[in-house]
């Protein structure tokens, strides 16, 4: 049996073709491409499918957004994914779609020492729930529980709550915020998509000044991210406005990590994945992030048993949704003994 396994991001799609002879580490075929240079899901499929050597006969694919009834639509990307139409279309045996999130959640116990960096210690409970927060172009959340081998995980959309603010500075942001939105989640603040508004309200603000040069690449960017993170990490030049940006996302981004902890009381730990956390090792290792994230009152002797980890590897998504569905096809088992499996709480 052949599996296509995918990880639909809106920047981004990686598709990988795994079989049950090499596991979910060693993809037979391999492709990562812009999402937008697409029309639809269908599209990317079909060019992958017409070069792979083996005929795929199940999928397993993790999608941004919502899954109701084998069907998403997108969140950040214009595409309506739907099982029933692949399945017509390509003559899959099974097609399954869920949340990207649950795919790395599925991911994590497999995960290898070198793929996850500690960014909070703690002892936690080495069978004790997760949760995966995801900054990425989105928000992006789950949970996770062991049961026996089996890795069972919950879809979420966290990211879409509504920000709460921590301090003042925080109460000020949401005051700038409603001007321009009637609702501001936090995807507003703690994404790719939130980094900028950082930006503006620091600006707007008037107080923290910034370079020439960032100033002038960011008046002709049309994604301003990528120029704010890198003006305010550079080691020779830092840019002021651009650094107090970073720093305030990574208060917020701690405050709404520990929030996840609570909510689900995920004493086996909370997981960092997409694109932004590996860039800012440094800036999370201390400082805001791990003080917001241990400020939670009364419960801060809680907090201070939850670890924090970073996941480092890129293709986690990818690694994650290949882990769910050969473990549908072959059982849990296969997956342990394949993808070298750790217990959800180990430090590293």
């Amino acid at each position: 049996m052949t599996l296509l396994a995918g990880d639909v991001g809106g920047t981004k799609t990686t598709l990988g073709v795994f079989d049950t002879a090499d596991g979910p580490r060693n993809p037979i075929a391999r492709v990562t491409v812009p999402s937008r240079e697409y029309d639809s899901f269908e599209e990317l499929c079909r060019g992958l499918l017409e070069s792979t050597p083996s005929p795929v006969t199940h999928v397993s694919l993790g999608v941004p957004g919502p899954v109701s009834d084998g069907r998403a639509q997108t969140t950040n990307l214009p595409w309506i994914i739907d099982a029933a139409a692949l399945t017509a279309e390509f003559g899959f045996r099974s097609v399954r779609l869920f949340n990207d999130l649950v795919a790395v959640a599925h991911g994590v116990p497999y995960l290898r020492g070198d793929e996850l960096q500690t960014i909070v210690h703690a002892t936690g409970d080495p069978r004790g729930p997760i949760a995966i927060v995801a900054p990425g172009t989105g928000l992006g959340q789950a949970f996770a529980t062991r049961e026996n081998d089996a890795v069972i995980a919950f879809p979420s959309e966290g990211g879409h709550v509504d920000f709460a603010p921590a301090n003042t500075r925080q109460a000020q942001l949401l005051e700038y915020l409603w001007q321009t939105h009637e609702h501001v989640s936090y995807e507003r603040v703690c994404s790719g998509l939130g980094i900028p508004n950082l930006y503006d309200f620091i600006a707007f603000q008037g107080v923290v000044p910034v370079l020439d040069r960032v100033e002038r690449a960011l008046a002709s960017a049309d994604d301003r991210t990528p120029i704010i993170v890198n003006a305010a990490q550079d080691p020779a030049d830092p840019c002021p406005r651009c650094a107090a940006s970073l720093e305030l996302f990574t208060e917020i981004l701690g405050a709404k990590a520990g929030n996840v902890a609570l909510a689900g009381l995920t004493t086996g730990g909370v997981y960092l994945g997409g694109g932004i956390p590996p860039r800012l090792l440094g800036s999370l290792g201390a400082g805001p992030f791990r003080e917001a994230f241990l400020a939670k009152g009364r419960l801060r002797p809680v907090m201070d048993s939850i670890p924090v980890r970073v996941i480092l590897n890129p293709e986690a998504a990818l690694f994650g949704a290949a882990c769910k569905g050969l473990g549908d096809l072959e059982g849990p088992d296969f997956v342990s003994g394949t993808a070298s499996p750790k217990t959800l709480s180990e430090d590293q």
